[in-house]
């Protein structure tokens, strides 16, 4: 978070002295994708690199001083660091993010999403998908997904989780029938958690915006900028060959609107979970 927050803070000033990347990074004598990902948040920057670039786009003498203590904070280190040999290349950036949320958004129409899973769900679910993976690295990934599921009981700014799962992804079984049943109680139970909503998309519902978003995690925070801006949502998006990352505005309101078209549509979970029940019987 810290690095995305430089980073916008850094595109905002370059944008307000009119200045292309190109030219940006002639003026450091930097390269075009050393200047992109740093707005992008994808590297840590040192104090001395920040000055600099302040120095080059005029900067406010009073911001460069909050600009260059946010630079040490990105090279700070979160709890996730320790799992580093079970986290998929990329994916600590997408831990950071919901980490620092305040809401988490999300629709889910494959499989239960990884916050809401069972103990059980989750070493069924890598025992068929990753078979090559050793009973101590399905240990790991299982303790740093119980880990992350922390966050939505923790006693201070606990997450709010705000999910639609299609009917299909309850029905799935996963495991044996005694995993897919504690599933399902463990998502009955989840959703008497005040900071939970959990809803369900019926098969029978016909068409809904889902079919066209697909599964999708809109991340909203509470956190300001040293501009004091709050700091915009984003979308991830997680395909076959990698993640995606959206914040754009347009962007954004896309996947809102798709996102009350689900709604629409959704059930409370009680009633969805029957529904899976009867399907699965």
């Amino acid at each position: 978070m810290p690095r995305r927050q430089l980073g916008r803070q850094l595109r905002d000033l370059r944008n307000r002295a009119k200045m292309t990347t190109r030219i940006a990074a002639e003026r450091l004598e930097w390269s075009e994708a050393k200047i992109w990902r740093i707005e992008t948040g994808q590297t840590s920057l040192r104090s001395f690199d920040v000055e600099a670039m302040c120095k080059i786009y005029g900067a406010p003498g009073d911001l460069v001083a909050p600009l260059t203590a946010l630079a040490k904070e990105t090279k700070a280190r979160g709890w996730w660091s320790v799992y580093g040999d079970v986290i998929a290349d990329g994916f600590e950036v997408y831990i950071g993010l919901e980490e620092a949320a305040q809401r988490l958004i999300s629709y889910e129409n494959e499989l239960i999403p990884g916050l809401l899973q069972t103990e059980g769900y989750t070493r069924a679910l890598l025992s068929a998908a990753r078979q090559e993976l050793s009973a101590h690295e399905i240990d790991r990934r299982v303790e740093f997904r119980k880990t992350r599921q922390t966050m939505l009981t923790r006693d201070e700014a606990p997450l709010r989780l705000d999910v639609v799962i299609g009917e299909e992804a309850l029905a799935r079984r996963i495991g044996s029938h005694e995993v897919h049943v504690e599933q399902l109680d463990h998502l009955l139970a989840l959703s008497e958690v005040s900071t939970v909503r959990i809803r369900v998309v019926p098969t029978a519902s016909g068409y809904h915006d889902g079919l066209h978003a697909d599964r999708f995690v809109m991340l909203e925070f509470p956190q300001t900028g040293t501009d004091g801006k709050v700091e915009p949502p984003v979308v991830y998006l997680e395909t076959f060959t990698g993640s995606v990352y959206l914040d754009k505005e347009a962007e954004i309101a896309k996947y809102r609107r798709a996102f009350e078209g689900i709604e629409a549509v959704a059930v409370d979970a009680r009633q969805g979970i029957e529904l899976a029940r009867t399907r699965s019987a």
